[in-house]
Protein backbone atom coordinates (compact mmCIF):
# COMPACT_ATOMS: atom_id res chain seq x y z
CA UNK A 1 0.00 0.00 0.00
CA UNK A 2 0.90 3.66 -0.95
CA UNK A 3 0.62 6.83 1.34
CA UNK A 4 -2.65 7.64 0.43
CA UNK A 5 -1.81 11.45 0.61
CA UNK A 6 0.88 11.56 -1.33
CA UNK A 7 -0.90 10.59 -4.58
CA UNK A 8 -4.44 11.58 -3.52
CA UNK A 9 -4.05 15.01 -5.40
CA UNK A 10 -3.02 13.37 -8.87
CA UNK A 11 -5.48 10.89 -8.61
CA UNK A 12 -8.33 12.55 -7.68
CA UNK A 13 -7.67 15.66 -9.66
CA UNK A 14 -8.06 13.50 -12.85
CA UNK A 15 -11.18 11.45 -10.78
CA UNK A 16 -12.93 14.78 -9.81
CA UNK A 17 -12.50 16.19 -13.59
CA UNK A 18 -14.01 13.00 -15.18
CA UNK A 19 -17.18 13.39 -13.00
CA UNK A 20 -18.04 17.36 -14.61
CA UNK A 21 -17.17 15.34 -17.86
CA UNK A 22 -19.24 12.56 -18.21
CA UNK A 23 -23.08 11.22 -17.28
CA UNK A 24 -24.37 8.31 -18.48
CA UNK A 25 -27.89 8.31 -20.52
CA UNK A 26 -30.17 5.68 -22.11
CA UNK A 27 -30.80 6.59 -26.00
CA UNK A 28 -33.83 5.22 -28.29
CA UNK A 29 -31.16 2.89 -29.86
CA UNK A 30 -31.06 -1.21 -29.29
CA UNK A 31 -27.99 -0.58 -27.04
CA UNK A 32 -27.17 1.66 -23.84
CA UNK A 33 -24.44 4.39 -25.07
CA UNK A 34 -22.61 6.65 -22.67
CA UNK A 35 -22.56 10.52 -23.72
CA UNK A 36 -20.31 13.26 -22.42
CA UNK A 37 -21.76 16.26 -20.96
CA UNK A 38 -20.31 18.30 -24.45
CA UNK A 39 -22.69 15.71 -26.33
CA UNK A 40 -20.71 13.50 -27.77
CA UNK A 41 -22.16 9.99 -27.88
CA UNK A 42 -19.70 7.25 -27.53
CA UNK A 43 -21.21 3.78 -28.79
CA UNK A 44 -20.00 0.08 -27.42
CA UNK A 45 -17.55 -0.07 -30.18
CA UNK A 46 -15.98 3.23 -29.94
CA UNK A 47 -15.67 2.85 -26.24
CA UNK A 48 -14.33 -0.90 -27.10
CA UNK A 49 -11.98 0.38 -29.39
CA UNK A 50 -10.52 3.09 -27.18
CA UNK A 51 -9.99 0.49 -24.37
CA UNK A 52 -7.94 -1.89 -26.47
CA UNK A 53 -5.58 1.37 -27.67
CA UNK A 54 -5.29 2.12 -24.16
CA UNK A 55 -4.30 -1.40 -23.35
CA UNK A 56 -1.90 -1.42 -25.88
CA UNK A 57 -0.18 2.14 -25.03
CA UNK A 58 -0.19 1.55 -21.58
CA UNK A 59 0.62 -1.87 -21.36
CA UNK A 60 -1.80 -2.58 -19.29
CA UNK A 61 -2.08 -6.14 -18.24
CA UNK A 62 -5.71 -6.48 -17.24
CA UNK A 63 -8.73 -4.37 -16.96
CA UNK A 64 -12.23 -5.22 -15.34
CA UNK A 65 -14.33 -1.85 -15.92
CA UNK A 66 -18.08 -1.08 -16.01
CA UNK A 67 -20.75 1.55 -16.25
CA UNK A 68 -23.84 1.67 -14.62
CA UNK A 69 -26.77 3.90 -15.92
CA UNK A 70 -30.38 3.93 -14.14
CA UNK A 71 -29.33 1.62 -11.71
CA UNK A 72 -28.62 -1.19 -14.72
CA UNK A 73 -25.04 -2.32 -16.02
CA UNK A 74 -24.87 -0.91 -19.32
CA UNK A 75 -20.99 -1.98 -20.36
CA UNK A 76 -19.04 -3.98 -19.22
CA UNK A 77 -15.61 -5.80 -20.09
CA UNK A 78 -12.83 -7.67 -18.67
CA UNK A 79 -9.67 -7.34 -20.82
CA UNK A 80 -6.14 -7.93 -20.93
CA UNK A 81 -4.38 -11.27 -19.29
CA UNK A 82 -4.06 -11.85 -15.72
CA UNK A 83 -0.57 -12.29 -15.80
CA UNK A 84 2.13 -11.58 -18.37
CA UNK A 85 3.45 -14.05 -18.39
CA UNK A 86 1.32 -17.08 -18.78
CA UNK A 87 -0.84 -14.79 -20.75
CA UNK A 88 -3.93 -16.48 -19.29
CA UNK A 89 -7.30 -13.93 -20.19
CA UNK A 90 -8.93 -11.90 -17.77
CA UNK A 91 -12.31 -12.97 -17.96
CA UNK A 92 -15.91 -12.60 -15.76
CA UNK A 93 -14.02 -14.65 -12.84
CA UNK A 94 -11.23 -12.66 -12.85
CA UNK A 95 -10.41 -11.36 -9.23
CA UNK A 96 -8.47 -7.97 -8.59
CA UNK A 97 -7.33 -6.40 -5.10
CA UNK A 98 -9.51 -3.47 -4.39
CA UNK A 99 -6.98 -2.00 -2.30
CA UNK A 100 -9.12 0.89 -1.11
CA UNK A 101 -12.40 0.11 -2.46
CA UNK A 102 -12.79 -2.54 0.41
CA UNK A 103 -13.39 0.42 2.81
CA UNK A 104 -16.82 1.86 1.32
CA UNK A 105 -18.31 -2.01 1.43
CA UNK A 106 -16.84 -2.23 4.88
CA UNK A 107 -18.77 0.89 6.19
CA UNK A 108 -22.18 -0.42 4.64
CA UNK A 109 -21.31 -3.55 6.58
CA UNK A 110 -20.92 -1.61 9.60
CA UNK A 111 -24.50 0.60 8.85
CA UNK A 112 -26.10 -2.52 8.67
CA UNK A 113 -24.93 -3.34 12.48
CA UNK A 114 -26.19 -0.33 13.25
CA UNK A 115 -29.50 -1.52 12.15
CA UNK A 116 -29.56 -4.46 14.26
CA UNK A 117 -28.66 -2.41 17.29
CA UNK A 118 -24.83 -4.72 17.25
CA UNK A 119 -23.19 -0.88 17.58
CA UNK A 120 -24.07 2.39 18.15
CA UNK A 121 -21.90 5.21 15.91
CA UNK A 122 -21.50 7.10 18.64
CA UNK A 123 -19.89 5.02 21.56
CA UNK A 124 -16.31 4.77 21.66
CA UNK A 125 -15.17 1.92 20.34
CA UNK A 126 -12.79 1.41 23.47
CA UNK A 127 -15.82 0.30 25.40
CA UNK A 128 -16.97 -2.64 23.25
CA UNK A 129 -13.16 -3.56 22.74
CA UNK A 130 -10.29 -1.69 24.53
CA UNK A 131 -7.11 -1.72 22.14
CA UNK A 132 -3.48 -2.31 23.57
CA UNK A 133 -1.63 -1.01 20.79
CA UNK A 134 -2.76 2.64 21.36
CA UNK A 135 -3.41 2.54 25.10
CA UNK A 136 -0.52 4.20 26.00
CA UNK A 137 -2.64 7.33 24.63
CA UNK A 138 -5.92 7.99 26.66
CA UNK A 139 -6.91 10.02 23.44
CA UNK A 140 -7.95 7.00 21.87
CA UNK A 141 -11.02 6.57 24.08
CA UNK A 142 -12.95 8.89 21.84
CA UNK A 143 -12.81 7.24 18.78
CA UNK A 144 -16.19 6.41 17.76
CA UNK A 145 -17.25 4.25 14.33
CA UNK A 146 -18.20 7.23 12.80
CA UNK A 147 -14.87 8.98 13.53
CA UNK A 148 -13.23 6.19 12.17
CA UNK A 149 -15.89 5.77 8.88
CA UNK A 150 -15.23 9.73 8.32
CA UNK A 151 -11.68 9.34 8.83
CA UNK A 152 -11.42 11.08 11.81
CA UNK A 153 -10.10 8.61 14.26
CA UNK A 154 -6.81 10.39 14.46
CA UNK A 155 -4.79 7.60 13.54
CA UNK A 156 -2.20 7.51 10.94
CA UNK A 157 -3.09 5.76 8.00
CA UNK A 158 -0.85 2.81 8.47
CA UNK A 159 1.99 2.84 11.47
CA UNK A 160 4.88 1.62 9.68
CA UNK A 161 4.75 5.09 7.83
CA UNK A 162 7.18 7.63 8.98
CA UNK A 163 5.96 10.02 12.37
CA UNK A 164 5.94 13.53 12.51
CA UNK A 165 9.36 13.29 14.60
CA UNK A 166 7.85 15.32 17.24
CA UNK A 167 5.93 13.19 18.59
CA UNK A 168 8.50 10.80 19.23
CA UNK A 169 6.91 7.41 17.96
CA UNK A 170 8.99 4.23 18.49
CA UNK A 171 9.02 2.37 15.02
CA UNK A 172 6.53 0.57 14.20
CA UNK A 173 4.50 1.55 17.28
CA UNK A 174 0.72 3.37 16.68
CA UNK A 175 0.23 6.52 17.63
CA UNK A 176 -2.24 9.62 17.31
CA UNK A 177 -1.71 12.43 14.75
CA UNK A 178 -4.26 14.19 16.92
CA UNK A 179 -7.09 14.33 19.32
CA UNK A 180 -10.19 12.27 17.86
CA UNK A 181 -12.83 14.40 16.03
CA UNK A 182 -10.69 17.61 15.65
CA UNK A 183 -9.72 16.66 12.20
CA UNK A 184 -9.83 14.94 9.45
CA UNK A 185 -6.57 12.38 8.39
CA UNK A 186 -7.27 9.04 5.82
CA UNK A 187 -6.56 6.13 7.96
CA UNK A 188 -6.39 2.35 7.54
CA UNK A 189 -5.51 1.78 10.71
CA UNK A 190 -9.11 3.41 11.68
CA UNK A 191 -10.95 0.70 9.96
CA UNK A 192 -8.98 -2.05 11.52
CA UNK A 193 -9.39 -1.41 15.08
CA UNK A 194 -13.08 -1.58 14.14
CA UNK A 195 -13.04 -4.37 12.07
CA UNK A 196 -11.56 -5.60 15.44
CA UNK A 197 -14.27 -4.59 17.48
CA UNK A 198 -16.98 -5.85 14.80
CA UNK A 199 -15.63 -9.42 15.13
CA UNK A 200 -15.63 -8.97 18.63
CA UNK A 201 -19.25 -7.97 18.90
CA UNK A 202 -20.12 -10.70 16.24
CA UNK A 203 -18.04 -13.51 18.24
CA UNK A 204 -15.62 -13.97 15.97
CA UNK A 205 -12.14 -12.83 15.04
CA UNK A 206 -10.52 -11.50 11.71
CA UNK A 207 -9.73 -14.98 10.65
CA UNK A 208 -12.89 -16.18 10.49
CA UNK A 209 -15.46 -12.64 10.07
CA UNK A 210 -15.39 -13.59 6.32
CA UNK A 211 -18.59 -15.65 6.42
CA UNK A 212 -20.55 -13.14 8.61
CA UNK A 213 -19.84 -10.64 5.62
CA UNK A 214 -21.10 -13.09 3.18
CA UNK A 215 -24.29 -13.38 4.86
CA UNK A 216 -24.52 -10.05 5.40
CA UNK A 217 -23.65 -8.14 2.88
CA UNK A 218 -21.98 -10.49 -0.22
CA UNK A 219 -25.23 -12.58 -1.03
CA UNK A 220 -27.69 -10.01 -0.33
CA UNK A 221 -25.97 -7.92 -2.67
CA UNK A 222 -25.32 -10.63 -5.55
CA UNK A 223 -21.64 -10.27 -5.11
CA UNK A 224 -20.30 -13.65 -5.64
CA UNK A 225 -16.95 -13.58 -6.58
CA UNK A 226 -16.09 -11.11 -3.49
CA UNK A 227 -14.01 -11.83 -0.49
CA UNK A 228 -11.76 -9.92 2.13
CA UNK A 229 -9.93 -13.52 3.06
CA UNK A 230 -8.42 -16.37 0.82
CA UNK A 231 -10.31 -18.94 -0.44
CA UNK A 232 -10.12 -21.71 -3.13
CA UNK A 233 -11.93 -19.52 -5.84
CA UNK A 234 -10.25 -16.34 -5.01
CA UNK A 235 -6.85 -18.21 -5.37
CA UNK A 236 -7.71 -19.69 -8.60
CA UNK A 237 -9.16 -16.68 -10.03
CA UNK A 238 -7.16 -14.04 -8.44
CA UNK A 239 -4.70 -11.92 -11.21
CA UNK A 240 -1.67 -10.83 -10.72
CA UNK A 241 -0.12 -7.34 -9.53
CA UNK A 242 2.76 -5.77 -11.69
CA UNK A 243 4.69 -3.12 -11.30
CA UNK A 244 7.33 -1.37 -13.48
CA UNK A 245 6.06 -3.76 -16.16
CA UNK A 246 6.54 -6.47 -14.30
CA UNK A 247 5.08 -9.30 -11.67
CA UNK A 248 5.58 -7.48 -8.55
CA UNK A 249 6.56 -9.93 -6.02
CA UNK A 250 7.10 -8.88 -2.78
CA UNK A 251 3.25 -9.99 -1.97
CA UNK A 252 3.71 -13.65 -2.91
CA UNK A 253 0.27 -14.27 -3.74
CA UNK A 254 -0.56 -10.57 -4.30
CA UNK A 255 -2.38 -10.39 -1.52
CA UNK A 256 -2.07 -7.30 0.51
CA UNK A 257 0.09 -8.35 3.48
CA UNK A 258 1.24 -6.13 6.73
CA UNK A 259 3.71 -9.04 8.70
CA UNK A 260 4.21 -6.44 11.25
CA UNK A 261 0.48 -6.60 11.94
CA UNK A 262 0.01 -9.82 11.91
CA UNK A 263 -2.74 -9.45 8.82
CA UNK A 264 -2.02 -12.10 5.91
CA UNK A 265 -4.38 -14.04 3.44
CA UNK A 266 -6.53 -15.35 5.88
CA UNK A 267 -7.47 -12.00 7.81
CA UNK A 268 -10.07 -10.04 7.21
CA UNK A 269 -8.98 -6.32 6.84
CA UNK A 270 -11.66 -4.00 6.28
CA UNK A 271 -9.13 -1.04 5.04
CA UNK A 272 -7.80 -3.17 2.02
CA UNK A 273 -8.17 -6.56 1.63
CA UNK A 274 -11.55 -7.02 -0.57
CA UNK A 275 -10.88 -9.26 -3.64
CA UNK A 276 -13.24 -8.32 -6.19
CA UNK A 277 -14.36 -7.46 -9.92
CA UNK A 278 -16.33 -4.61 -11.83
CA UNK A 279 -19.49 -7.07 -11.99
CA UNK A 280 -19.38 -7.50 -8.67
CA UNK A 281 -18.57 -3.72 -7.55
CA UNK A 282 -21.27 -2.65 -9.72
CA UNK A 283 -23.54 -4.38 -7.89
CA UNK A 284 -23.16 -3.06 -4.67
CA UNK A 285 -22.70 0.65 -6.10
CA UNK A 286 -26.24 -0.37 -7.52
CA UNK A 287 -27.52 -1.19 -4.45
CA UNK A 288 -26.52 2.30 -2.99
CA UNK A 289 -28.13 4.00 -5.72
CA UNK A 290 -31.35 2.02 -5.07
CA UNK A 291 -30.66 2.42 -1.08
CA UNK A 292 -31.19 -1.24 -0.91
CA UNK A 293 -30.15 -3.37 2.52
CA UNK A 294 -29.91 -0.48 4.87
CA UNK A 295 -32.44 1.70 6.63
CA UNK A 296 -33.20 5.12 5.75
CA UNK A 297 -31.30 6.76 8.18
CA UNK A 298 -28.30 4.75 7.73
CA UNK A 299 -28.14 5.70 4.11
CA UNK A 300 -28.59 8.81 5.14
CA UNK A 301 -25.67 9.32 7.45
CA UNK A 302 -23.87 7.48 4.93
CA UNK A 303 -24.54 10.20 2.73
CA UNK A 304 -24.22 12.91 4.90
CA UNK A 305 -21.13 15.22 5.83
CA UNK A 306 -19.64 14.07 8.37
CA UNK A 307 -16.91 16.68 9.09
CA UNK A 308 -16.79 20.17 10.88
CA UNK A 309 -13.43 21.09 10.32
CA UNK A 310 -12.04 21.51 6.46
CA UNK A 311 -10.54 18.79 4.43
CA UNK A 312 -6.60 18.85 4.01
CA UNK A 313 -5.53 21.20 1.14
CA UNK A 314 -4.93 18.23 -1.13
CA UNK A 315 -8.19 17.07 -0.97
CA UNK A 316 -10.01 20.40 -1.42
CA UNK A 317 -7.80 20.96 -4.39
CA UNK A 318 -8.95 17.48 -6.15
CA UNK A 319 -12.88 19.00 -6.18
CA UNK A 320 -13.96 16.82 -2.73
CA UNK A 321 -16.14 19.09 -0.35
CA UNK A 322 -16.43 16.21 2.44
CA UNK A 323 -16.34 13.16 3.55
CA UNK A 324 -19.35 10.88 4.81
CA UNK A 325 -19.18 7.36 6.35
CA UNK A 326 -16.91 5.51 4.02
CA UNK A 327 -17.09 7.64 1.13
CA UNK A 328 -15.90 10.85 0.06
CA UNK A 329 -18.26 13.95 -1.51
CA UNK A 330 -17.96 16.18 -4.46
CA UNK A 331 -19.76 18.75 -6.11
CA UNK A 332 -20.03 18.42 -9.78
CA UNK A 333 -22.41 20.52 -12.46
CA UNK A 334 -24.87 18.22 -11.68
CA UNK A 335 -24.81 18.07 -8.42
CA UNK A 336 -23.38 15.89 -5.58
CA UNK A 337 -21.27 12.79 -6.41
CA UNK A 338 -19.91 9.84 -4.17
CA UNK A 339 -16.53 8.20 -4.93
CA UNK A 340 -13.54 6.04 -4.11
CA UNK A 341 -10.59 5.11 -5.34
CA UNK A 342 -7.93 2.43 -4.50
CA UNK A 343 -4.29 1.77 -4.54
CA UNK A 344 -2.02 -1.01 -3.79
CA UNK A 345 0.83 0.14 -5.53
CA UNK A 346 0.77 -2.86 -8.40
CA UNK A 347 -3.63 -2.83 -8.42
CA UNK A 348 -4.96 0.75 -9.14
CA UNK A 349 -8.85 1.03 -9.08
CA UNK A 350 -11.70 3.82 -8.82
CA UNK A 351 -15.52 3.90 -8.39
CA UNK A 352 -17.92 6.99 -9.00
CA UNK A 353 -21.52 7.48 -8.12
CA UNK A 354 -24.34 9.91 -9.15
CA UNK A 355 -26.93 8.57 -6.96
CA UNK A 356 -29.49 11.38 -8.51
CA UNK A 357 -29.20 10.02 -11.69
CA UNK A 358 -28.38 6.39 -11.04
CA UNK A 359 -25.58 6.28 -12.89
CA UNK A 360 -21.67 6.12 -12.71
CA UNK A 361 -18.40 3.78 -12.77
CA UNK A 362 -15.59 1.32 -11.71
CA UNK A 363 -12.81 0.42 -12.52
CA UNK A 364 -10.03 -2.40 -11.67
CA UNK A 365 -6.36 -2.53 -13.18
CA UNK A 366 -4.02 -4.76 -12.06
CA UNK A 367 -1.09 -2.79 -12.42
CA UNK A 368 0.76 0.73 -11.62
CA UNK A 369 -0.82 2.81 -14.23
CA UNK A 370 -4.24 3.05 -13.41
CA UNK A 371 -4.26 6.69 -12.52
CA UNK A 372 -2.27 7.29 -16.33
CA UNK A 373 -5.76 5.29 -17.66
CA UNK A 374 -7.85 8.02 -15.36
CA UNK A 375 -6.09 10.44 -17.42
CA UNK A 376 -6.79 8.91 -20.90
CA UNK A 377 -10.40 8.10 -20.53
CA UNK A 378 -10.71 11.74 -19.11
CA UNK A 379 -9.71 13.07 -22.23
CA UNK A 380 -11.38 10.55 -24.14
CA UNK A 381 -14.61 11.61 -22.63
CA UNK A 382 -13.99 15.22 -22.98
CA UNK A 383 -13.51 14.87 -27.07
CA UNK A 384 -16.14 17.06 -29.22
Amino acid sequence: MRNYLQYLYHKYRRLFTLILLVSFVFRNTSEAQIATSTGKIISNASMDSFLQKQMDSLKLPGLSIAFINKGKIIYHRALGVTDIKTKKPVDEQSVFEAASLSKPVFAYWVMKLVDRGVLNLDTPLYKYLPYPDIAQDERYKLITARMVLSHQSGFPNWRFFTADSSLHVKPGALYLNFKPGASFGYSGEGFLYLGKVVAHLLNRSLQNMEPAFEKDVAQLLHMPHSSYTANPYILEHKVKGHQDGHIDPTNGLNWPILPSLGIDSNTFNPAASLHTNALDYAAFIIALMKDKGLSSASFREMYRPQLNVPLPEDFRKAGYSTWGLGIAIAQSSSGTVYLHSGNNGNFQSAFMMDKARKSGYVFFTNCDHGNVFNEKLEAFLSLK
